[in-house]
């Protein structure tokens, strides 16, 4: 894990709060993207419950927007289908 998003999590792991720094904020989107799996689909509903047990402030809407436009999570148009980016598992 990265040490710089540490003040961003609580003292269980999850995100208390965004930072309003693009490098960090991606960290953690890189953190988040990090519960799920390569090689698995996912419903939006899975996606909606893995993000709502990794984060406290209370906004998965925006966490999961910002997974896909941060190209973290990849989905299909109709938004029925999400998977975990390929190219993160090279970085």
């Amino acid at each position: 894990m990265n040490i710089s998003i540490l003040p961003f999590l609580d003292q269980n792991g999850k995100i208390a709060q965004m930072p309003t720094k693009r490098a960090k904020r991606y960290e953690i989107l890189r953190y988040l993207g990090e519960k799920f799996m390569f090689d698995k689909d996912y419903t939006e509903k899975e996606v909606n419950a893995i993000i709502k047990e990794w984060h406290i402030f209370g906004d998965y809407f925006l966490l999961r927007r910002e997974l896909v436009e941060a190209r973290v999570l990849c989905r299909t148009k109709d938004g029925a289908r999400y998977w975990r980016n390929q190219e993160e598992n090279a970085n």
